[in-house]
């Protein structure tokens, strides 16, 4: 997540100090990504540094406010207007945990798929719960910038458990092709306890 480029992007709108871009931003996203305060004024000063904001004094208050520049805008628009790149993926935990999984002797995948479904299953009736509460229509542009969110989190949550039952398919395969070439260790670890196993086609 580019928090440089949200905070420039609420800029634009207006000036702003420190809480209120954290307030901002986390009543548009329904606080999904919380910001602590310390990192947005870290990166208001590295905006500043870099000349894509600028400090204008403090309010009545003794707040700093911040002003995007010219640059800033421009910074902006080709943010808007470039794709999110794929090439370097973030670190997907749970991933990265299947992996290991597989490759460490003891550890039961089954459970921890079993496991991480349960957890993702409830995560996603949350997610729908919040969507119906919501509604779809007449939504004022905060209200539709939060349901547009949700619907990311509801795409994800599907497409993680289609990727679960995904990976304990190809691990029942993998279960039977190692019984088949006389590996029962392979057997032992890749197979669901009281699952059905999944033939290959002849």
């Amino acid at each position: 997540m580019s928090v440089k480029h949200a905070l420039l992007a609420l800029l634009e709108q207006q000036p702003m100090y420190g809480y209120q871009l954290r307030t901002e931003f986390e009543q548009r996203t329904g606080t999904t990504w919380p910001l602590n305060v310390g990192q947005v004024y870290t990166t208001l000063t590295r905006l500043e540094r870099d000349g894509l904001a600028s400090a204008q004094g403090e309010d009545t208050e003794g707040h700093v406010i911040y002003r995007i520049t010219d640059a800033g805008r421009e910074e902006v628009a080709t943010w808007f207007t470039t794709p999110v790149a794929r090439t370097q993926p973030p670190r997907d935990e749970l991933a990265i945990k299947l992996a290991l999984a597989v490759t460490v002797p003891g550890v039961d995948v089954g459970t921890v798929i079993q496991q991480q479904r349960s957890a993702t299953m409830a995560a996603l009736q949350d997610y729908t719960r919040l969507k119906r509460q919501a509604g779809t229509t007449g939504l004022e542009p905060a209200e539709l910038a939060w349901s547009l969110v949700l619907d990311s989190l509801v795409f994800a949550a599907e497409a993680e458990i289609r990727w679960l039952d995904h990976c304990e398919a190809r691990l029942r395969r993998a279960a039977v092709e190692g019984a088949r070439q006389g590996s029962p260790a392979q057997t032992a670890q890749t197979t669901q306890p009281g699952a059905p196993v999944e033939r290959s086609p002849r």
